[in-house]
């Protein structure tokens, strides 16, 4: 059994589909129901990564688990995990874990505990996410408009669907133990292409408005942390060398092209329109 944690977010509901349709059963675990219905068969638990006492009846049982970097006490999490009898942790962290770790203390702490711990680990660390377009939504639907700052800054952002089924090959495979996967799409895109490229597929031109930092940053904190924020805004306006090149571990482990962001354009046109 794999116990499968955010299983309602963009990688973890992918996952939860191609851990089922494998044939293994599924725990999927989120704090709130979820909408719509997950595939038949899979099993909900309600549950949060920040309680982790709550968590031994989920891991009761299970083989594997897929855990997101929530909560504040990951030894305590993983010490549930391998009492319901967990022999393999995938860990969801972050680009910048390995590339900033000082600005991403969060997840570079998890993966600490996750290594430290002594349960066999895998480490996926995805950059920036093609959905993170969808907070453009709003105005494109509105206004046909995109406003994000750094407009011409580049980076090999990544297709979630991509994120899952390398989760699942680390999940169900052997082979993938102690190794740290870097997660990237198949090219650099700016923030300009990126609009150009929905813009396309809608058939619509959008016009593309940039941001000052200071404009951004007010925006973000809206939503977000302020250390993550100012830890995002350096990644994006000045990103380092590592973080605007071209990782092959997509390619390498699915044994095909990491999915461009043109590609998950077309698949989700219909969210903008």
């Amino acid at each position: 059994m794999i116990v499968v944690t955010g299983a309602t977010g963009n990688v973890g509901r992918t996952l939860v589909g191609l851990v089922a349709s494998s044939g293994e059963d599924v725990v999927a675990v989120s704090r709130r129901s979820p909408e719509p219905p997950l595939p038949q068969g899979v099993r909900h638990q309600s549950a949060d990564l920040a309680e982790p006492d709550g968590l031994l009846p989920v891991f009761d049982g299970a083989d594997a688990l897929f855990l997101l970097t929530a909560g504040r006490d990951p030894r305590a999490v993983l010490d549930a995990a391998e009492a319901g009898g967990v022999r393999r942790v995938v860990l969801l962290s972050s680009q910048g874990a390995g590339t900033r770790p000082h600005q991403y203390p969060h997840p570079a702490a998890f993966e600490r505990a996750v290594r430290d711990h002594g349960l066999p680990w895998t480490v996926l660390r995805p950059g920036g996410f093609h959905s993170n377009a969808f907070a453009w939504v709003r105005s494109i639907r509105e206004q046909h408009t995109v406003a994000a700052p750094f407009g011409d800054v580049a980076l090999p952002t990544v297709d979630p669907v991509d994120i899952a089924e390398v989760a699942a090959a680390a999940l169900l495979d052997h082979g993938h133990e102690e190794r740290t996967y870097v997660l990237t799409g198949p090219e650099p895109t700016t923030p300009r292409e990126r609009a150009e490229a929905i813009g396309d597929v809608l058939g619509v031109p959008l016009r593309f408005v940039e941001q000052t930092r200071e404009q951004a940053r007010a925006r973000m904190t809206a939503f977000m942390p302020e250390p993550v924020v100012d830890a995002t805004l350096a990644i994006l306006g000045d990103p380092l060398p590592e973080e605007r090149r071209v990782s092959g571990d997509v390619a390498r482990l699915l044994g095909r092209p990491a999915r461009s962001f043109a590609d998950w354009a077309e698949r989700n046109a219909a969210i903008f329109r």
